[in-house]
């Protein structure tokens, strides 16, 4: 089976990429959730949180996910010590998943696919992009936040171009070219790609 790594920056509609690949009857694999889940189940993962960050970010067992981010997001060194903290994590439960799927390929969808080695666990990677205008607006609806937020948090992530010269295969989502036959095709070239294997 094929594993494949779905990616791209903020805005650009990696999700809505992923929900296109499941209406095909491919299994997503959603490495933020995924992330958010482990953080509160894995009790080894939890201490190394705990000891990194304070006690007082769990409260009841649960992670107070408002609190970490307050505390990663305006200090990078913060940020990247979580990281290392959570995607090995992430990276060995999305492996298992990958290990149990039946389907000729599967996706494990992220935003930091290159930014935190998973590449080196998959057979190839898409990358989903989008002018940044186009992604900044997106951005601002769906999250309600300011122009200056979403840029603050684009500038955190990996240069666009970078990212997909990096990529097996690129999707556009510019709101020019449609993206489902994009897919489509993308599809049976991997459903090709999985026989051959």
């Amino acid at each position: 089976m094929l594993r494949i790594g779905l990616t791209g920056g903020i805005g650009s509609g990696k999700s809505t990429v992923a929900k296109v690949f499941e209406v095909l009857g491919v299994p997503v694999y959603y490495a933020d959730d995924a992330a958010k889940r482990i953080m509160n189940k894995d009790e080894e993962l939890k201490e190394k949180i705990k000891q990194e960050f304070g006690e007082s970010v769990y409260s009841d067992g649960k992670l107070n996910r408002k609190l970490l981010a307050g505390i990663v997001f305006n200090a990078p060194e913060k940020l990247n010590q979580l990281n290392a903290l959570t995607h090995p994590a992430t990276i060995a439960d999305a492996e298992r998943w990958m290990q149990s799927q039946t389907t000729p390929y599967c996706i494990k969808e992220a935003a930091l696919i290159f930014e935190s080695g998973a590449q080196e666990f998959l057979d190839y990677v898409i990358g989903v992009t989008a002018p940044a205008p186009l992604r900044i607006q997106r951005t601002m609806q769906r999250d309600g936040i300011s122009r200056e937020a979403v840029v603050a948090r684009m500038d955190k992530q990996m240069d666009d171009a970078i990212k997909m010269k990096l990529c097996d295969f690129i999707l556009t989502n510019d709101e020019q070219e449609m993206l489902l036959p994009q897919v489509l095709v993308l599809h049976e070239k991997l459903l090709l790609l999985s026989k051959n294997k």
